[in-house]
């Protein structure tokens, strides 16, 4: 009865977010509280929500402050020349800056926090998409499989955590599956470029005044100009003139910062509005010198994270805005963002509550493992494999590789089939694991970006499961993972 009811209410969760019929903190409250009283929990449902709650307090002030401090940075203007430098190297092409933002997220995400990639991605990012009118989706889906393919590395927690459950070394655990890594990347950056080329045709249609050219021409940008155009450096916009050997009413941009021109023509009043009253440029090198200060704290975790955050913040807005009616104003301002993603927070604590103090998830985990056929035995890495993108999804990683991996190792080493094989087997899920509800990183991500979960989920879930089926065959092919 307890497996029916675990795996049906994260049907249900899934479904319903997916659909859009509750938002996800509804959706988190509401079913779980559902399907843990009729799980028999009783009055007592209320313990197992608190307790969990209590492990989810740090992250909810980290992620408040990070959003503040951010929020804050982007108001003053300190990523605004980043954001042109950006656009003068990527060009104004959707397919390149979606191929650069995965490139960006993956060598962020080479610090093991997936906090600190999604917030450092965001900022850099963010802004770009919006000043090309790209949909935000689309950088959260890149940034969720470039830091969700990297997550298996040494440092990142999972594969630590399947080596200490097995009892063998990490680096034998991680070495043999660098090919996998690399396989992985591989396809997280064709990924971004279908999406990006998808992006271009999508604002080709919606704006064919600006971007029709951009597509047709091929991209070909030669020293800012595009090559095969008629017009002069920072004449802008030009078209053919019929008989002289080009296209007649063919649009030609004649330097890539056209187009950001004409994108910042439509953000006045917004909070990418080049005269917005925030903007702080005197104060760009100290505020340049105080979140470089914060980014080494995190990296250095010298102090708890939300205690960085909060100094961050409350030392940003005192020189930022030293007035005490502007401070209010600026948190105010981000009050939206907070109360979206720390209420999703909190509301968590309630699906991990019953999952946890019903004995859902251990009652799932022991049906899955004795539902495996014994002739299956010789491939339980591989089945671990697959297994562990789900099983990862709906229950945390502690859960996953303390509880559920050892069993499956213990039925495996009768087969031949070693606790290092089963180790690197089980980390192939964490593209697929990233996504889920249950880690606080890809809640900031969403929040950061003002993106709906479900509409991420749609777009990032079917692309994590291939990246980490192809992760598994390639570990199958380099002999990293074998069959008894």
């Amino acid at each position: 009865m307890l497996v029916l009811l675990g795996f049906a209410m994260i049907a249900v969760f899934m479904v319903l977010i997916m659909t859009k019929k509750l938002t996800p903190v509804l959706a988190l409250i509401i079913v779980p509280t559902i399907f843990g009283l009729f799980a028999g929990a009783g009055l007592g449902i209320g313990s197992m929500v608190m307790d969990s709650m209590k492990s989810m307090t740090s992250t909810a002030a980290l992620l408040m402050f990070a959003i503040v401090y951010f929020g804050l940075m982007i108001d003053v203007g300190l990523f605004d020349p980043l954001v042109r430098f950006i656009l003068r190297k990527l060009g104004n092409d959707p397919a390149k800056v979606v191929l650069g933002t995965a490139i960006l997220a993956a060598a962020v995400s080479l610090d093991g926090d997936g906090s600190t990639t999604f917030i450092l991605t965001t900022a850099a990012m963010l802004p770009v998409y919006l000043r090309l009118k790209m949909s935000p989706v689309v950088l959260t889906c890149v940034a969720g499989l470039a830091n969700g393919t990297m997550n298996i590395l040494p440092w990142g927690g999972p594969t630590a955590r399947a080596a200490t459950a097995l009892k063998v070394d990490v680096n034998d655990v991680f070495v043999p599956m660098v090919p996998s890594l690399i396989a992985g990347l591989v396809v997280v950056f064709v990924f971004s470029w279908l999406l990006g080329l998808q992006e271009r045709n999508r604002l080709r249609a919606t704006a064919p005044e600006i971007w029709g050219d951009l597509a047709d021409a091929g991209d070909m940008f030669d020293g800012g100009t595009r090559r095969g155009g008629t017009g002069t450096s920072g004449s802008g916009r030009t078209a053919a003139t019929p008989g002289t050997g080009g296209s007649s009413g063919v649009v030609v941009l004649e330097r890539t910062e056209t187009l950001v021109d004409l994108a910042d023509a439509g953000l006045t009043d917004t909070a990418l509005d080049p005269h917005r009253k925030t903007l702080r440029p005197k104060l760009f090198w100290f505020n340049l010198g105080l979140t470089v200060a914060v980014m080494v704290m995190l990296v250095a975790n010298l102090v708890p994270l939300p205690y960085v955050f909060m100094v961050g913040s409350a030392i940003a807005l005192l020189v930022n805005f030293p007035k005490v009616k502007e401070q209010g104003a600026q948190l105010v301002a981000h009050a939206p963002s907070i109360v979206a993603v720390v209420s999703m927070v909190m509301a968590a604590a309630v699906l991990t509550g019953v999952l946890n103090g019903t004995g859902m998830v251990k009652e799932m985990s022991a049906w899955l493992v004795h539902i495996i056929p014994a002739e299956m035995g010789p491939f339980m890495a591989v089945i671990t494999g697959l297994l562990s993108i789900p099983m990862t999804f709906f229950m945390s990683n502690d859960a996953f590789y303390f509880g559920v991996l050892p069993v499956l190792s213990e039925t495996a080493a009768h087969y031949g089939i070693s606790g290092a094989e089963m180790a690197r087997a089980s980390i192939t899920g964490q593209p697929f694991h990233l996504q889920s509800p249950l880690v606080p990183a890809i809640l900031l991500l969403v929040s950061l970006a003002k993106v709906e979960l479900g509409d991420h989920h749609k777009k990032v879930l079917w692309r994590t499961a291939v990246i980490s089926v192809v992760m598994l065959a390639v570990g199958m092919l380099t002999g990293a993972i074998g069959i008894g």
